[in-house]
């Protein structure tokens, strides 16, 4: 998207509202149900020396979108799913994947919700929940993103280097891939929660998981995040402490005074301190790990 394309999406105002929203492609607009947006604090990372845009992954025969973003011109780079929130693929998370290109990464951000609906377009989070978001299986995801992971190798990258890093929703299936795919060297959990009732779609929940993950995970949570209680965090630090080697190796930061969602940067929650030590704590972690 072009600047002047953005600022009128954006106004400089704050004037943001459903009149203006206008979604044309994975990873351009806001989700309705984020409405409004700050325009004072959205970050825009250009796409200079970037491939970038929406790519179609096969999924057995189901043609799934995706945004990806990688460094122009270059083969063998190491790979990372970023994971969105229930807003699905929009600008915000469109943009955290041009900051791990520009950081030398195959980005790769996928429409999971896409089977069950456009998440996008809802401008009420209840409903969306209610009939998108609670529809998607964790079988589903699973599949989705070991498509993603096929499709980066057959582009030519590293899958040996492979990443995962997800926001709120995202951040559990950042814990739940972590113990599906042995490809995962690494994960960075931001703000996922981390226990649950089972259920048929999600039979089980992060803590529940700790035995089989391969990659080891950073998890970066809010100390006032009102819907992650740190009893919960504590509770799977015990189960990370007997679970596999990876689990073992996992850690959490916990930020003083940080609400849920507290690296979305169009948001009232956006805290911009613990966002940018979040930030490369994330990339310093995927180095220390292997994914780089």
């Amino acid at each position: 998207m072009l600047k002047e394309d953005f600022d009128t999406l954006v106004p400089r105002t704050g004037d943001f509202n459903r009149r203006t929203f206008v979604r044309t492609a994975v990873g351009s607009g806001f989700a309705a149900a984020v409405l409004p947006v700050s325009g004072q604090t959205v970050i825009k990372t250009d796409s200079t020396g970037l491939v970038t845009g929406e790519v179609m992954i096969d999924v057995a025969g189901y043609k799934m979108p995706a945004y990806r973003a990688a460094p122009a011109g270059r083969t063998g780079l190491p790979v990372v799913l970023v994971i969105s929130e229930i807003f699905g693929v929009h600008e915000y998370i469109a943009d955290v994947a041009r900051r791990f290109a520009k950081a030398g990464y195959l980005a790769i951000a996928p429409e999971l919700f896409v089977r069950q609906g456009d998440a996008s377009s809802y401008g009420e989070v209840g409903k969306l929940i209610a009939e998108v978001i609670s529809k998607v299986p964790d079988a589903q995801v699973m599949a989705d993103l070991d498509a993603c992971v096929a499709w980066a190798k057959a582009e030519g990258a590293d899958t040996r280097k492979t990443g995962i890093t997800g926001f709120c929703w995202g951040g559990r299936i950042t814990w739940m891939y972590a113990a599906h795919n042995p490809a995962v060297k690494a994960g960075v959990a931001w703000y996922g929660r981390l226990v649950g009732t089972a259920s048929p779609l999600s039979p089980k929940h992060p803590v529940d998981v700790t035995g089989q993950l391969h990659g080891a995970v950073l998890g970066l949570y809010g100390e006032k995040d009102t819907g992650i209680p740190l009893d919960t965090v504590e509770r799977m630090k015990a189960a990370l402490a007997t679970g596999s080697a990876a689990a073992r190796q996992s850690e959490f930061v916990i930020y003083p005074e940080a609400p849920h969602a507290f690296h979305a940067d169009y948001r009232p929650s956006y805290r911009k301190e613990a966002a940018d030590d979040g930030w490369q704590r994330c990339l310093a972690w995927f180095k220390a790990k292997g994914v780089a």
